[in-house]
């Protein structure tokens, strides 16, 4: 079994393992002959092109853009979540020294005053009330952020404060106050309540005649914090009037063109005359799928006709952008004894806050997933999210998934207890595979290797335990539960180890048509044949401009390869998000590749073809910049092929269609590919203290092809640490009384540090899905799945309590 990498200290990744050892399961290998032999093609760890820039410092992210005589927009937000607004008086904030301009709602230029990514009911700025606290309520332009800043806290706003909603029972009582009133959405006829955006069960076969066949029965009820994206790069973006009475936007973002879609009705502008171009973007993870200032600026910049910079500082950005829903679980399942599950009933409430954002397809993949990597024949899901005036949530990495797989796991872990069984093996016993049937209906139609993931975590060896015993007086406090809070000393301390296996959807589901766009040009420079690649795609740290360099390379056959800037001169790349970008527009950038190298190929048969009869009768293929048989025969030269001709191809390419989930049954072929990974957690906990040190986080983890093992690795283990943050210390507290937020900042919103990450080995499957590109599989939100119920599992471990929440505090292990 091959072996890459090796820990260097504290903390540090021990690298990949091949799937090529004994007992590993087979999957159809992924054939790959053009440009296989091209340097910096896929299957390479090419270094990213911004990596150097980014770890000096010299990387320009969106909020170091500058433009000359630009003035500094600010955001006026609200103090309550939910309140009429009497009055604004902007008289005092108009005469401050140095502004430019102040905006509300009336001053907005069109009749459409709404945004939002499925369902149009985000105020652009608030009218009448406000519904969530920190919305947005007047903007103001100046000449320095301090200036604008200062003006803005002189707008006087006349609230009257209004009863709030904020869970479910709040939200559905009988009079309860209406977050929207007379909605027209699509969703409103198939809810109970008009507080409720979206509601989608799944049924199939009979979950109560199953429980009777039952010999166990287990049941929980779960709970899960609202957890936030916590991107290092604040929201930010310039806008600058242009000539032509438009607007050129350079923004942080994960959608380009969906930004472009909501933008342009709000001003009254056509499409065209909204250029949008891709600034550098400091982490998404979802967050900035949903518009924050764009808009903003762009109104700012076309009243006061100069360019506009808009700067979240972090405050801010706690209430700019959406959040991960938080939820509350119900699940019951039952098993014979002999360890195969009878039956799983669950329901799932999702908190989505005060606007729909990305509410709904949240539910349906918490629905459709909320079984997990399992068979079960008999299931009955309801999944649904609710309006309250708590903050608006949304997207955030594994997309309803996280929430139902904190549950489900720690359902497994009970139902092996109450058979006196092996976690793992009952897993493992009770594992999904290719060919399964899922409770919607859908076949799983390539690898799912469940058990053999299991198998891999557990059997990898266990690290020492209490490591700093042996130390003696020179231990690190950093090895130790508290860290360099010096409280432990060993006295008290359990080791834990615990498991957990997810499944996650790759790209857009239940019949959105998800395409990409990429536009490529191949032509000779200086004497070198290069490639030029143009998509919208949002690089947002996953490391596609690396990626769709080394595609170009390996279906062209050349070195040099160029990756224009993303903006919307090209057509739509969807978003960053789903782990479909590898995907989607990866495979857009191989589509117009591959039709590019015919072009290039029908030339040189045109120039060359009577020169050899390889011409027509030979696979042909480029390969260093040169046209060869796929037996080696070179034939010419790409550079004396072109000559003076440029081939430049702009096409879309889809994956296959899915289907919308039958409102009532669930039943639909709702997702196009399936992702799976493991984790096992090693933690020592402190239980006199309520102190937690994940030791160990393992992963194991089927990609399908790596086409750069590098970003794999880091893609894998990014994620694994974001699911250990959402258990053990990140949460966003939003009071219960008042719905508003308790900790907008990062003094009291913890995330991990390098302190707090542990050694995270990654194994890694390659088994390739027949029906993707290379035989790829989306990989980046897998990881954050399972990582939280592991570490979960491992701290039940350790203590002996059932812990149903996320995260968990030392209070919860202490009873203090």
């Amino acid at each position: 079994m091959a072996t890459t990498g090796s820990p260097t200290g504290p903390g540090a990744p021990t690298g990949t393992r091949a799937s090529t050892g004994p007992g590993a399961p087979t999957g159809a290998p992924t054939r790959i002959s053009q440009g296989s032999q091209t340097k910096g093609g896929i299957g390479e760890s090419t270094l990213r092109p911004d990596g150097v820039l980014k770890v000096t410092g010299e990387f320009a992210y969106s909020s170091d853009m500058w433009h000359e005589d630009m003035l500094w927009g600010h955001t006026l937000r609200s103090t309550v979540a939910h309140a009429e607004i009497r009055s604004i008086d902007t008289v005092e904030a108009l005469a401050t020294p140095g502004v430019y301009a102040v905006l509300t709602y009336d001053d907005l230029p069109t009749a459409v005053k709404n945004y939002g990514l499925e369902i149009q009911d985000t105020p652009v700025l608030a009218h009448g009330r406000v519904r969530h606290h920190g919305e947005p309520v007047a903007l103001v332009a100046a000449d320095h952020p301090e200036t604008a800043r200062r003006a803005a806290a002189k707008i006087r706003i006349d609230y009257a404060e209004l009863p709030v909603v904020t869970d479910e029972a709040s939200a559905t009582a009988p009079g309860a106050p209406l977050i929207h009133e007379n909605r027209d959405d699509h969703h409103i006829g198939h809810v109970a309540h008009p507080n409720i955006v979206h509601r989608q069960p799944i049924v199939r076969g009979d979950a109560d005649a199953a429980a009777a066949r039952a010999d166990v029965i287990v049941s929980g009820d779960y709970v899960f914090g609202m957890q936030d994206q916590a991107f290092l790069g604040p929201e930010s973006g310039l806008a600058v009037p242009a000539e032509d009475g438009g607007v050129d936007l350079y923004v942080a973002t994960q959608w380009l063109h969906s930004d472009l879609r909501q933008i342009a009705p709000v001003l009254g502008l056509p499409e065209d005359k909204v250029r949008m171009t891709l600034s550098g973007v400091g982490g998404a993870f979802g967050g900035r799928e949903d518009l924050s200032m764009q808009i903003h600026a762009c109104l700012l910049a076309l009243r006061t006709g100069k360019p506009v910079k808009i700067v979240y500082n972090r405050f801010e950005s706690f209430f700019g952008h959406v959040h991960r829903h938080p939820a509350k679980l119900w699940y019951e399942h039952g098993a014979t004894r002999d360890g195969k599950i009878t039956h799983m009933k669950c329901r799932i409430v999702l908190d989505g806050g005060a606007y729909a954002s990305a509410s709904p397809a949240v539910v349906g993949n918490a629905s459709s997933l909320s079984v997990g990597p399992y068979v079960i024949e008999d299931v009955d899901i309801e999944a649904i999210a609710l309006y309250t005036n708590n903050p608006p949530c949304g997207a955030m990495r594994g997309f309803g998934a996280v929430q139902a797989c904190f549950a489900y796991e720690a359902q497994m872990d009970k139902l092996a207890a109450a058979l006196s069984m092996d976690p793992v093996e009952f897993r493992q016993l009770n594992a999904m595979e290719q060919g399964t049937l899922l409770p919607t209906g859908q076949r799983v139609d390539s690898p799912a290797p469940v058990a053999e993931l299991l198998r891999r975590v557990k059997a990898r060896p266990l690290p020492p335990e209490q490591q700093w015993l042996a130390a003696g007086e020179a231990a690190d406090v950093r090895a130790l539960p508290g860290g360099l809070s010096n409280t432990t000393h060993g006295e008290g301390v359990v080791r834990g180890v615990g498991y957990a296996v997810g499944i996650k959807n790759v790209g857009f589901s239940e019949g959105f048509d998800d395409y990409s766009t990429a536009r490529v040009r191949l032509e000779v420079i200086n004497g070198v044949p290069v490639a030029v690649v143009h998509t919208a795609m949002a690089e947002v740290g996953q490391g596609g401009v690396t990626v769709h360099a080394q595609i170009a390379r390996t279906e062209l056959g050349v070195t040099q390869v160029t990756i224009q800037p993303a903006d919307t001169q090209v057509g739509s790349a969807g978003s960053t998000s789903a782990s479909r970008q590898t995907y989607v527009t990866g495979g857009a950038v191989k589509h117009a590749c591959e039709n590019v190298r015919e072009k290039v190929l029908e030339i040189g048969r045109r120039k060359f073809g009577t020169y050899h009869p390889a011409w027509a009768t030979a696979e042909l293929l480029l390969e260093g910049g040169k046209v060869v048989t796929d037996g080696g025969e070179v034939l010419a030269d790409l550079v004396d092929v072109l000559e003076d001709e440029a081939v430049d191809l702009e096409l879309e390419w889809r994956h296959r269609p899915t289907q919308p989930f039958d409102l009532r049954t669930g039943q639909g072929n709702g997702h196009v590919q399936y992702s799976f990974a493991a984790h096992r957690a090693v933690v020592e906990v402190d239980t006199e203290l309520g102190l937690v040190k994940v030791i160990e986080l393992a992963v194991a983890q089927d990609v399908g092809k790596a086409l750069n093992p590098l970003s794999v690795l880091g893609q894998i283990q990014g994620g694994t640490i974001q699911g250990l943050g959402v258990a053990v210390m990140e949460e966003i507290i939003v009071d219960p009384k008042t719905a508003k937020v308790r900790n907008p900042s990062f003094t009291d919103y913890l995330i991990p540090t390098i302190l707090d990450t542990p050694t995270i080995p990654v194994d890694v499957l390659e088994l390739a899905d027949a029906h993707a590109p290379y035989g790829l599989r989306g990989i980046g939100e897998a990881p954050t799945l399972s990582s939280t119920p592991a570490v979960l599992a491992a701290i039940r471990n350790a203590t002996g309590l059932e812990l149903n929440r996320t995260p968990v505090r030392p209070e919860h292990l202490t009873g203090t």
